[in-house]
């Protein structure tokens, strides 16, 4: 057993002996107030004070439970018994860290509380229980001798009970408010004890109201006017209606007039969000279709707030010809979701062949979706992904096929030589004196420079020294991927050299009449046109740039004289320049015409009906609307000077809101706040919060230049000085 089970049992006890001394001291006087607030004041007081007198001994009780506790458990024993020799706290210790002479003294204890079980109980005060109860009797007997309470006016029958009955003024009981969304939402149905909710759009609603006393009619006014009288089924008022939009309103009771205005409710209706679609694959919306390719597989993810359709269509446009002779060819298929209900992945393999794609054409899909709603589904398209076959790069062709250009001349090919040049004098390192390796490394440098420019024309990038045309492929060696050319005119550009941008004498050369490429190297640079470093697509731009960089930090360190340093940087160039290399062509869209439709019969006819004018006419601006800015100007100075004058104010901004409902950002909540002002118009904290939702409505001031200060009395005398010495 336990060794602290014994203490623990008689603690528990203890606590229960407590109660019971407490219950014998609360329940007669209990009894006693409750028989008196029966026989003065009715069955209501009676139950009140009982209640209260219940609550009462629970909390004394609940304070004399938590008072003994195990410490005073562990006092009251020691005190007690003088057997326990003060080392009762050891049978509620934790016998593990306890030491041989701990674990012996805690045996001799439990060996004494076996033979001699421990009583914490206290005795019982009877003295001052018999006191107690004794008058507590004596309360009993005289609130029983007490005359009764007088029958109410409105239980006694007579002609003046109608009156009476008018006089009390009539109170909600009960309130509830059941809410059924829609089947599609497959949202349980809840019930709320407050009459105002937020429910999803078309939920049906359901109002259970009741009344003490009972009304003559009860109905649901709301702030639209609209009015929904609720009918009395067994002692509640029950009324039902469909949520389509946010609404504030009101219940009034009728029978009550000296009662004050019901306050507003609001209602707030969630509207059903149309579902959502992504694309999972391909990544890009312009894939190319590679070489040996037969399926092309699209994969889209689609969501919904309550539930997505099962099946979706995807519509597949075959775009096929050149220039104006395009034609269109377009087939749905039915693609199933996987997944949830509210999240579903809809994966389709087009088989390229049976489509009839060939080279030159375009392949358009689009996937369109539709979500629960009941009893119209909201629908939401994907963007539309294009997959382009294309066509041979010797037979290019202009118009609606597409505007292509190539992206890398032959003349860049000289990374790899630049990375052999490097690697190669790294080996002669050990046999060239120090001054002739930094002099060929600082060569390797310039031609690295020299790339690093003509690379740099593609992003529209200043080119250093004289302007040049784009160099020829005279005398390079193509026997790379990349390119092994190597130049070596490395004198005709200097490093460091300036951008001489003088064009006033012409060169020595002699150039053709009409001949672009003389015209271009006399008078211009490549840089220059915007076709040279606009037609780049970003991503492969941002490839170039990461490669111009790894060439500057390669051209940084070549330069002084460390090739081992420039290598890393030189290797990063090559890799990105082969990522450019990939993309060696780059097209723009192609779109079938949508022209709007020719109407025949107004063709040579002169009729100019509907056409608008060519001129550009300018339109009056309109003043701002003064109501917002002067009620806004009215509430900063408190209640207007009369009720009259305050009403108008108030009706003129609910036309306001009617009129300009789209304005507003949320007119439910100016609504109630005009509401709440207008039953407490001496509110300061409802006007404040009106003058706070006006805010953002008052029209912004015009921009105009700020009015120059004055200065100060020392620049006002210089002014002064100024002003009269003009005047003589």
């Amino acid at each position: 057993m336990n060794a602290a089970q014994p203490l623990r049992d008689a603690l528990n006890a203890a606590r229960r002996q407590r109660l019971l001394i407490a219950a014998a001291f609360v329940v007669p006087w209990a009894a006693a107030l409750a028989a008196a607030g029966w026989r003065s004041a009715g069955a209501a007081a009676a139950l009140s004070m009982a209640l209260l007198s219940i609550a009462a001994l629970a909390v004394w009780g609940g304070w004399q439970w938590r008072k003994r506790g195990h410490a005073w458990a562990v006092r009251e024993l020691n005190a007690r018994r003088t057997d326990m020799q003060d080392s009762a706290d050891l049978l509620l210790a934790d016998a593990a860290a306890f030491n041989p002479l701990q674990q012996l003294q805690r045996q001799r204890l439990q060996q004494r509380l076996g033979a001699a079980p421990a009583d914490l109980r206290s005795a019982w005060p009877l003295p001052r229980l018999a006191a107690s109860t004794l008058s507590a009797l004596i309360v009993l007997a005289a609130a029983l001798a007490w005359p009764a309470r007088p029958p109410s006016p409105a239980a006694a029958p007579g002609p003046a009970s109608a009156a009476a009955a008018v006089a009390v003024p009539i109170r909600m009981t009960a309130q509830q408010l059941r809410i059924a969304p829609p089947a599609y939402t497959r949202l349980p149905v809840r019930e709320e004890a407050s009459l105002q909710a937020r429910a999803p759009q078309g939920s049906q609603l359901q109002w259970r109201v009741r009344f003490a006393p009972q009304p003559a009619a009860v109905a649901l006014v709301f702030h639209d006017g609209r009015r929904l009288p609720l009918s009395q089924h067994d002692g509640d008022w029950v009324g039902s209606q469909r949520l389509d939009a946010s609404t504030l309103y009101r219940v009034e009771a009728a029978g009550a007039p000296s009662a004050p205005a019901a306050p507003l409710h609001r209602l707030g209706a969630i509207a059903d969000r149309p579902p959502q679609l992504k694309v999972i694959a391909p990544e890009r919306s312009l894939s190319l279709m590679t070489l040996g390719q037969r399926s092309w597989e699209v994969v889209f993810e689609g969501s919904d707030d309550y539930g997505i359709a099962a099946n979706a269509q995807l519509r597949i446009t075959l775009a096929q010809g050149t220039g104006e002779n395009i034609t269109f060819r377009e087939t749905t298929v039915g693609v199933p979701g996987r997944g949830d209900a509210t999240r579903k992945r809809y994966t389709h393999r087009l088989d390229l062949a049976a489509l009839g794609l060939a080279a030159g054409d375009d392949l358009v899909v689009q996937l369109s979706v539709d979500d629960n709603r009941a009893p119209r589904p909201q629908n939401a398209r994907s963007p539309s992904l294009i997959l382009r076959w294309p066509s041979d790069l010797g037979n290019e062709s202009s118009g609606l096929e597409g505007m292509v250009k190539k992206t890398l001349p032959a003349y860049f090919r000289s990374q790899r030589q630049i990375i052999i040049d490097a690697e190669a004098l790294l080996k002669e390192k050990p046999r060239l004196a120090g001054d002739r390796f930094v002099e060929r490394s600082d060569a390797i440098g310039v031609d690295q420079r020299i790339l690093r420019l003509r690379y740099g024309q593609f992003l529209g990038e200043e080119a250093e020294g004289a302007p040049k045309p784009p160099p020829t492929n005279d005398g390079e060696d193509s026997h790379d991927d990349e390119g092994d050319e190597h130049d070596h005119d490395r004198d005709s550009t200097v490093a460091g050299a300036d951008h001489d941008h003088d064009h006033g004498t012409p060169p020595a050369q002699s150039t053709g009449f009409g001949r672009e490429a003389d015209v271009l190297a006399e008078y211009g640079h490549t840089h220059d046109h915007a076709e040279a470093a606009t037609l780049l697509d970003p991503e492969t731009r941002a490839t170039l740039k990461q490669a111009l960089d790894q060439m500057w930090q390669s051209e940084l360190q070549l330069r002084q004289g460390h090739p081992e340093r420039a290598l890393p940087y030189a290797y990063k160039a090559l890799e990105f320049i082969k990522q450019v290399q990939q993309a060696s062509r780059i097209y723009l869209a192609r779109v079938g015409p949508e022209l709007p439709p020719i109407d025949e019969s107004r063709r040579l006819s002169g009729d100019r009906a509907g056409l608008a004018r060519r001129a550009d006419t300018l339109a009056a601006a309109t003043a701002a609307d003064p109501t917002i800015g002067s009620l806004w100007q009215a509430l900063e100075t408190g209640p207007a000077s009369g009720a009259a004058e305050a009403a108008a104010d108030l009706d003129a901004l609910e036309r306001w809101l009617r009129e300009h409902p789209a304005q507003a950002g949320d007119p439910l909540s100016l609504i109630a706040a005009i509401d709440a002002l207008r039953r407490q118009p001496d509110c300061d904290q409802c006007r404040e919060r009106l003058r706070t939702l006006l805010w953002p409505l008052l029209a912004r001031p015009a921009a105009n230049v700020p009015r120059r200060d004055g200065g100060d009395a020392a620049g006002q005398r210089y002014l002064d000085a100024l002003r009269q010495e003009s005047g003589r």
